[in-house]
């Protein structure tokens, strides 16, 4: 009987793992790339088109937690113009940024994705990696990993923008990536840095951070181009 049981189960086995070699990328969660692309690219070209920007050119995202918004800009003429504002369906945690890994936290601050973080096969439909921790992170001892902006409505560190969002977001991002774009910039910020709402916070144990942050929020405002961000005495340093 033992024998049968035994030869029962391994059966079993046998047959999950062929299933599981077999199941599609997109039958796991993960988006079928081919044809969000048939289905989508020609009018996302087309839209950026109405908008005068063009598929392909480098792009920039900015995110505010506060008002639940992700902006894409595509360059055109230099500089980077506001194609479209995305509602960000969910993200997790409060205002301030991700110190440790599992504390729930979506992250804040000036990250960079290449094209090694886009993750075609998420289990969220489509994602890239903000490449948490960055070096300013890691300069101030913050661990964590997987942090994303995916598809879904549901996320635990990181921005979850709907299948929909996503794919529009994603395919922009890949064609930039595609036309010779070596990474794109991410600027992730509690809420828009004016000195008004820098002032509904300053009590808040993140006012040094924040303040930091608006310094490149301040520059992109003003010139609407990539940051030159670096890390010194574990701070965020903009500089012209």
């Amino acid at each position: 009987m033992n024998g049968k049981r035994g030869l029962l189960l391994v059966t079993v086995l046998v047959a999950l793992c062929g299933l599981l070699w077999t199941l599609k990328p997109w039958e796991s969660g993960a988006a079928d790339l081919q044809q969000v692309r048939k289905e989508r690219l020609s009018h996302i070209r087309a839209a950026l088109t109405r908008n005068d920007l063009q598929l392909g050119q480098p792009i920039l995202i900015r995110i505010f937690k506060e008002t639940d918004e992700l902006e894409l800009w595509v360059k055109s003429g230099g500089k980077y113009r506001l194609y479209k504002t995305f509602r960000i369906c969910s993200w997790s945690g409060s205002l301030g940024p991700k110190k440790k890994e599992g504390d729930g936290q979506s992250p804040e601050g000036f990250y960079t994705v290449s094209r090694g973080q886009m993750k075609p096969d998420s289990q969220y439909h489509l994602a890239f990696n903000l490449g948490y921790p960055n070096a300013f992170d890691r300069a101030n001892g913050r661990i964590g990993s997987y942090l994303m902006v995916h598809g879904k409505c549901a996320s635990i560190g990181c921005y979850a923008m709907t299948d929909k969002g996503i794919e529009e977001i994603w395919l922009i991002a890949d064609e930039a990536l595609k036309g010779g774009q070596t990474a794109f910039q991410v600027h992730v910020y509690p809420f828009r840095m004016t000195d008004a709402h820098i002032k509904r916070h300053v009590g808040s144990p993140w006012l040094g951070f924040w303040t930091d942050l608006k310094a490149g929020y301040d520059r992109f405002e003003q010139n609407h181009s990539d940051l030159n961000v670096t890390v010194v005495n574990k701070r965020y340093r903009v500089t012209p």
